[in-house]
């Protein structure tokens, strides 16, 4: 199956493609965490979702219809990049500036509540 083939199978699973680019994202930035064991506070995992984005973008123009590039395919893929890259740079900047919202029993944002098993004062 040629690349435009794989992006249409894509489409038919009812999910807009705007969607799936975040997911994507997500995703890849997970599982280059666990492959290389690194966490999402690094940012080995966050240019892993970089890397793998300009490169869908690259084939999106290699393989694309389109003999020279177009205006609205540049406009395309800075729109899949920024959708594809939002989640993943939140949850980089979040894990490495505000660790404490990932801890087991941390307390939301000016809540007053207790963790089960804390004394009231």
């Amino acid at each position: 199956m040629d690349w435009m083939g794989l992006k249409g199978l894509a489409e038919a699973l009812a999910v807009q493609k705007d969607a799936l680019h975040i997911y994507a994202g997500f995703l890849i930035q997970v599982a280059a965490a666990l492959l290389f064991r690194k966490s999402l506070a690094h940012w080995l995992p966050w240019l892993a979702v970089l890397a793998v984005e300009l490169a869908n973008e690259a084939m999106d123009f290699r393989f694309g219809e389109e003999a020279h590039y177009q205006e609205w395919q540049w406009i395309g893929a800075r729109h899949d990049l920024i959708n594809t890259m939002i989640l993943p740079t939140l949850l980089l900047l979040l894990c490495r500036f505000a660790p404490r919202l990932f801890r087991p029993g941390a307390q939301g944002a000016g809540d007053g509540e207790t963790r089960t098993g804390e004394a009231d004062s």
